[in-house]
């Protein structure tokens, strides 16, 4: 079995694949969503604003300081 994603630029070419899946010649698969990036979203979604570098760089020090101290 060989595996090909199109790009659909007509709706006449959906009706013509949509035919070919009723007469199970070939076999239509919705696409898996990617949960990585669907979480990505809505965590970005509820955030007010990205911290700034200073922040950033204020806990990448804060966690250092916590692994060397032991």
């Amino acid at each position: 079995m060989n595996t090909i994603k199109i790009d659909i630029l007509n709706p006449k070419a959906a009706k013509l694949i949509k035919d070919l899946a009723d007469l199970q010649l070939i076999a239509i698969q919705k696409p898996a969503k990617n949960n990585f990036i669907s979480v990505l979203k809505k965590l970005r979604a509820k955030s007010g604003s990205a911290p700034s570098l200073e922040e950033i760089a204020k806990e990448v020090e804060m966690v250092r300081t916590k692994l060397h101290d032991r």
